[in-house]
């Protein structure tokens, strides 16, 4: 296990954007974490976490010891009529452990198909689409206290899941790293299709609405949608989905009868971000090398050369925009360093 000096990130960040580590290390086991957190090192250089890279905006170089996750491995840890429980390295790619749970025939997140990113940030981002939530299937996360190096494990109870948010990002931000995590997925498929435009596609390919046929067609519609981060430098959605009030809604719905959202709770309604960000005129914008994506709204992208700054600036115009027209604040999806 080295320490590297002055890493370009570049590759190692789905917005493609160019910073340095001043130190970088890479561990793929719980023994070697612990290693780099004893470290003396870091008595005078700051810890940074990096998973997939894949939901983070880089606006400055790091200074200090950037560790990364490469814990890896599937396992089956128990198996009944009902359910298979299986343990998760967080190093694992997202969309590669989606697609063993295909293969195992089991339910629960094939509606997370093609998600960037690593599994440990899934509890953290408690990420979702099309119908599903991670804290649907999360059992468990085990993770390193960073002061303590002690080994704990929360249940799902104890996550403190919501929209796009957990204990992770809040009570335990830069205090722990996940290092594995436990789902419990169903034996039961859930054939979750009524959400966004996944029934639609299954009925011009003339498909049933089975797993396998659920986990396609959102492979298929995230393709067309969404910028391949090897082509075109991006994070996937940038912003979070606003959620407003009944009457808010009503009174905007009045305005703009075509306005996107989904019941979200008692009186609650979730407005599309991406709907709010077309209809202010940002769709396929582009300053520089910074941009929205010309097919999804939500998505900044960087098309060749853009810096964090840049796609960060862009980000806030697009705040101040959608705040101005709608009344309504958008939040960052994305970790902003």
């Amino acid at each position: 296990m080295k320490i590297l000096n002055n890493i370009q990130l570049k590759s190692l960040n789905s917005f493609n954007i160019s910073s340095y580590a001043k130190y970088f290390a890479e561990f793929s086991s719980e023994i070697d974490l612990v290693a780099l957190l004893k470290h003396n090192l870091l008595s005078k250089e700051k810890l940074f976490i990096l998973g997939g890279g894949s939901n983070i905006l880089l606006t400055k170089n790091i200074d200090g010891l950037l560790i990364k996750n490469a814990i890896k491995g599937i396992k089956i840890i128990e198996e009944n009529d009902n359910h298979l429980i299986a343990e998760v390295g967080a190093g694992e790619n997202w969309h590669d452990f989606v697609k063993w749970s295909i293969k195992q025939n089991v339910s629960g997140i094939e509606n997370l198909a093609l998600i960037p990113g690593s599994v440990g940030a899934a509890p953290i981002q408690n990420i979702g689409a099309y119908g599903m939530e991670v804290k649907d299937t999360v059992e468990k996360v085990c993770y390193i206290d960073i002061q303590s190096l002690e080994k704990r494990t929360l249940i799902n109870s104890e996550c403190k899941f919501n929209y796009r948010n957990s204990i992770f990002k809040n009570d335990l931000k830069n205090k722990i790293i996940i290092t594995k995590v436990v789902f419990k997925l169903n034996k039961k498929h859930a054939n979750n299709y009524k959400y966004g435009v996944i029934e639609e596609e299954l009925n011009i390919a003339n498909q049933k609405p089975t797993l396998e046929n659920i986990f396609n067609t959102i492979i298929s519609i995230r393709t067309k949608k969404l910028p391949d981060p090897k082509v075109i430098g991006n994070s996937g959605s940038f912003f979070k989905n606003p959620i407003i009030n009944n009457s808010k809604f009503n009174n905007l719905k009045k305005k703009y009868p075509d306005i996107i959202g989904y019941t979200s709770g008692k009186n609650q309604i979730k407005i599309a971000a991406g709907w709010l960000i077309e209809k202010a005129g940002w769709k396929g914008y582009t300053c520089g090398d910074a941009g929205v994506h010309k097919n999804q709204a939500l998505v900044l992208v960087n098309y060749e050369n853009a810096s964090g700054k840049e796609i960060l600036d862009l980000s806030k115009r697009i705040q101040k925009s959608i705040l101005e027209k709608f009344e309504i604040i958008i939040l960052p999806e994305v970790n902003i360093i």
